[in-house]
């Protein structure tokens, strides 16, 4: 009885293992390095530890399949030069601030809140250096606001 149960599954056992591998449980991440940032905004500056994507890996994978992030924590992605850059929430659990940062290190457009798992595309208003991901609600919390600077050195303001 046991083997004959044990021969309906196996035709099924490599379309089963497939989508076990594929599931967040066995995702291979990618590991990435950090650095201090500092927004600064009217009410004065804010600092963060951000986690930096610049392979395309690392950009891919983004934030995605994390449950949690620290209140000063966040993600930079940096795109080598100014580019119109969209994102998207796939596979994303948390809700996320998105600053839009030209060369200069100006915030340009933000997105805030973006709903965990969408597939719509966020975009920046203007070619952007850089996105900088935050806790959802952290623009607001703190007064984050198109035209406030970012300091970090790729935008050529930090010390």
């Amino acid at each position: 009885m046991l083997f004959r149960r044990l021969l309906l599954v196996v035709p099924f056992l490599p379309l089963l293992l497939a989508l076990l591998y594929a599931s967040p449980l066995f995702a291979q991440l990618t590991e990435f390095p950090t650095a201090p940032l500092t927004i600064v905004t009217a009410s004065g500056p804010h600092p963060f530890t951000v986690e930096l994507a610049t392979s395309p890996a690392q950009m891919m994978q983004g934030l995605m399949f994390r449950r949690s992030l620290a209140p000063d924590a966040g993600m930079l992605f940096d795109y080598q030069a100014p580019s119109m850059a969209s994102m998207w929430m796939k596979n994303t659990l948390i809700p996320l601030d998105m600053l839009f940062v030209d060369a200069t290190g100006h915030i340009v457009n933000i997105h805030e809140r973006a709903v965990p798992g969408s597939l719509d595309p966020i975009a920046a208003a203007a070619p952007v250096r850089a996105v900088i991901e935050l806790n959802g609600g952290t623009a607001a919390r703190l007064g984050i606001r198109p035209g406030d600077r970012v300091i970090y050195p790729i935008f050529g303001n930090a010390p």
